[in-house]
């Protein structure tokens, strides 16, 4: 099998019908880049009709088939493509749609004895190439995936059955590509349910080809029927996810215990009886899963995610929720045959043709969860007692994985809460910066992270930014994060120098950790310790931007002559070592650079190295783009083809310059005579700039604060003026480090008003120092009047 020019093709979709996410194999088969397609209906890149696309994915999952698309030069283009629906562990729906492109003849087959084997083995066989792509998929694989071998060939483990397992194997066939020696993939295949062997396939000289993978079977009975082993209710229950532990009960108990069955649940857990009173009639439930054992080679029915089914007082549901235990019937019943007859929710009773019907509830720690419904044909015995046992069993330990899956939710929606809380929403304006953000929570089942991203404006008409990644998950991240950001915050106002403010935010991450380590030396803590920061503080005036970072990644850099690179911050360690210095660099950036700073979520994806993601990075970066969004939006498209295992914030700025039309600075002599001189200096430019109503106010701060920084200051003293179009501020500096601060004044003092006087006119005003030196400064609003 000689390897050919293949590429794998994806784009996702919400619910709404918009693309969310366009891969560089879509650019290459349509020739849109993503910037003009997210953010779009997708139905605009359909050549035919869209209600057809809609009516073919209404009530599935899953769908796969040809589909005919408009290539960005006019010309249609047939394509076949696989498409999941996927719901996050946050309840987010959305399409994953796959198309695998390729020039690779069809495979030659073998001597009709060992084509035959391969066909028609009783276990589930795929071979994969070189490039980790499906060439081979026989009958019993096609029957359990309910896939045609034409819509799988050509792409990834991961693409045919989305999900953790399928990650993992991938990156075992991968290990036996390289180690040429069988080996067993980690955890089980999705709707396979079941181990996967991997075997080497080698060529006459001895060199690896391709893999194949070939799925266990159940055991069998003597007479030939399939028995699963004694421990197949192990995995029942364990999924991260509500949906994902209804189809795990599916799997399981069909064709084992059932021929077909429901899990349908209760939006929210309740008693059912006792001091709740009676159930409501109707009841409202949610369908979960829904499975079926094949009708000859026809698909089993798949999972029906979030199907509203009302069931009235009489029905078997609804007496089984009413009395909290399990239920047998008979379909062939009067009342059971009219419910399965006339109930839309009970149509797949009725399509399976059984016979025997056992209603069984989902309890878990007193809460009722919904109930499961199991369905016999006639061909086999009815429900007995050995099997209402195994139905009993098997449905308790969904429902303590179900109650915990909801827990979970809880946890995490109450985990994206409290960050997104912490997160500036909306951005807090300022002129230095045009900013665009992005933040991707991870799919890892810990919860949300500790990654949080910031801009402050700061004196000088100087803004900060600011991104950090605390380490661990859940609330205890994101309270950590919270306090750390507020940190930050209050040490960015008091104006540190980069490498200063670090070193105190390293200071407070050990008390943090002395402090939860006294509480309860054996809990797991989250205090900060490892957590990784960048700051950096931009000035429009001087154009230059001060940078520090402890153990973080360094931001990327666009200059306007389209050269991408890392700017060159020295590492420093992580907070929470103690002890150890940081460093802080000044470089000058042209109006109009591009700054990049990220989490490392952005760099970790599962399905590139490093280098490969670095690349992807600068290319991103380096290619023309309409706004800053799209930026965010390719950056993350190009390096994200799966949700990332960790979070990723992404903050993208463009700098701005204050040129000197917008600045106006004087030296002044250090004597009180030049109060009035500098009075009028400033009268003069307010006047050029057409500010005369700012006049009265900007005179008044100016007189207090030159004279401030001649009675209590040392020369050199200077003045400057900055208008930043919506603000205005005065600046008055002086080599002395003493701060000025307010006091109370008497009745018959004749001074101490000044800064009182500052601080009334003023929206915000303050004391930055320098390396020699102190600046007062006072900002005023233009818009206010």
């Amino acid at each position: 099998m000689e390897r050919q020019s293949t590429y794998t093709a994806t784009a996702t979709i919400d619910e709404q019908g918009i693309l969310t996410g366009w891969s560089d194999g879509a650019r290459r088969l349509l020739g849109y880049d993503s910037s003009a397609v997210v953010g779009r209906p997708a139905a605009a890149l359909l050549a035919a009709d869209a209600a057809a696309a809609r009516r073919a994915l209404t009530g599935r999952n899953r769908w796969n088939g040809s589909v005919l698309l408009l290539h960005r030069d006019g010309r249609p283009v047939e394509l076949g493509v696989l498409a999941h629906r996927r719901t996050s562990d946050t309840g987010v729906t959305d399409w994953l749609v796959v198309s695998a492109v390729t020039a690779r003849p069809q495979p030659p087959r073998g001597e009709p004895l060992e084509e035959w084997t391969f066909l028609q083995s009783p276990f589930p066989l795929a071979i994969f190439d070189a490039d980790l792509r499906l060439v081979r998929a026989n009958r019993r694989l096609e029957h359990a995936l309910a896939l045609p071998e034409a819509a799988m060939r050509g792409l990834r483990l991961s693409h045919i059955v989305p999900g953790t397992g399928s990650e993992e194997a991938e990156r075992s066939i991968r290990q036996a590509l390289e180690a040429g020696r069988p080996q067993e993939a980690p955890g089980r295949l999705g709707p396979l349910g079941r181990p996967a062997f991997l075997t080497p396939l080698k060529d006459a000289d001895g060199r690896v080809r391709a893999v194949c993978l070939s799925v266990q079977q159940p055991d069998q009975d003597s007479a030939g029927r399939q028995r699963p082993p004694a421990d197949t209710g192990s995995r029942v229950g364990t999924a991260a996810d509500q949906a994902r532990a209804a189809q795990e009960l599916g799997e399981v108990t069909v064709p084992r215990l059932a021929d077909v069955m429901a899990v349908d649940l209760l939006d929210a857990p309740w008693t059912g009886t006792g001091a709740a009173g009676p159930p409501p009639d109707p009841v409202v439930l949610r369908r979960a899963a829904l499975r079926a054992v094949p009708d000859g080679d026809g698909p089993a029915h798949g999972t029906v995610a979030g199907e509203a089914v009302v069931c009235a007082a009489g029905s078997p549901p609804a007496r089984c929720l009413a009395v909290g235990r399990p239920l047998l019937y008979d379909t062939a019943d009067p009342d059971v045959a009219e419910w399965a007859a006339l109930d839309p929710g009970a149509a797949w009773l009725r399509a399976s043709g059984a016979r025997s019907l056992l209603a069984v509830p989902l309890l878990a720690e007193g809460s009722t969860l919904g109930v499961v419904l199991f369905g016999r044909r006639p061909s086999r015995e009815p429900f007995g007692p050995e099997d209402l046992r195994l139905a009993e069993e098997f449905t308790a330990k969904a429902a303590a994985g179900i109650e915990r899956a909801r827990a979970d939710a809880l946890v995490r929606a109450t985990t994206m809460t409290l960050q997104r809380s912490l997160l500036p929403h909306p951005l807090p304006d300022q002129g230095a910066l045009e900013i665009a953000t992005r933040y991707l929570p991870g799919a890892s089942r810990a919860g949300v992270g500790g990654d949080w991203f910031d801009v402050i404006p700061l004196s000088g008409a100087r803004v900060a930014l600011v991104v950090g990644d605390v380490v661990g998950h859940g609330i205890r991240a994101s309270a950590t994060m919270g306090r750390l950001r507020t940190a930050v915050r209050t040490l960015a106002d008091v104006d540190l120098p980069a490498d200063e403010l670090l070193t105190h935010l390293d200071d407070l991450v050990l008390r943090l950790a002395a402090d939860e380590g006294s509480a309860d030396p054996a809990a797991e803590t989250a205090s900060g310790i490892g957590t990784t920061c960048l700051y950096a503080v931009y000035d429009p005036v001087s154009r230059r931007c001060a940078a520090a970072r402890a153990g973080h990644p360094p931001p990327a850099v666009l200059t306007p002559d389209g050269i991408v690179r890392f700017l060159d911050v020295p590492a420093g360690p992580p907070l929470g070592l103690g002890g150890l210095p940081f460093e802080a660099v000044e470089t000058e950036l042209p109006e109009d650079t591009v700054l990049a700073l990220f989490t490392d979520g952005l760099l970790e994806a599962r399905d590139h190295d490093i280098d490969e993601a670095l690349d992807k990075l600068f290319a991103a970066l380096g290619r023309p783009a309409k706004s800053l969004d799209s930026v965010c939006d390719r950056v993350l498209t190009e390096l994200l083809s799966h949700r990332p295992d960790d979070d990723v914030a992404l903050l993208v700025a463009r700098t701005r310059a204050l040129h000197t039309d917008r600045v106006a600075s004087w030296e002044l002599d250090a004597e009180f005579t030049v109060v009035s001189l500098a009075r009028r200096y400033a009268d003069e430019q307010l006047a050029a700039w057409g500010l005369d109503e700012a006049t009265f106010t900007t005179e008044l701060m100016v007189s207090e604060l030159v004279t401030n920084a001649i009675r209590y200051g040392r020369p050199p003293i200077r003045l400057r003026l900055i208008y930043q179009g919506t603000t205005l501020t005065c600046e008055v500096y002086d080599s002395s480090d003493t701060t000025p601060h307010m006091r109370r004044a008497r009745i018959f003092d004749e001074g101490g008003r000044g800064l009182l006087l500052v601080a009334q006119l003023a929206d915000r005003w303050g004391t930055r120092h320098d390396r020699i030196g102190k600046t007062v400064w006072a900002e005023q609003s233009l818009t206010a009047g």
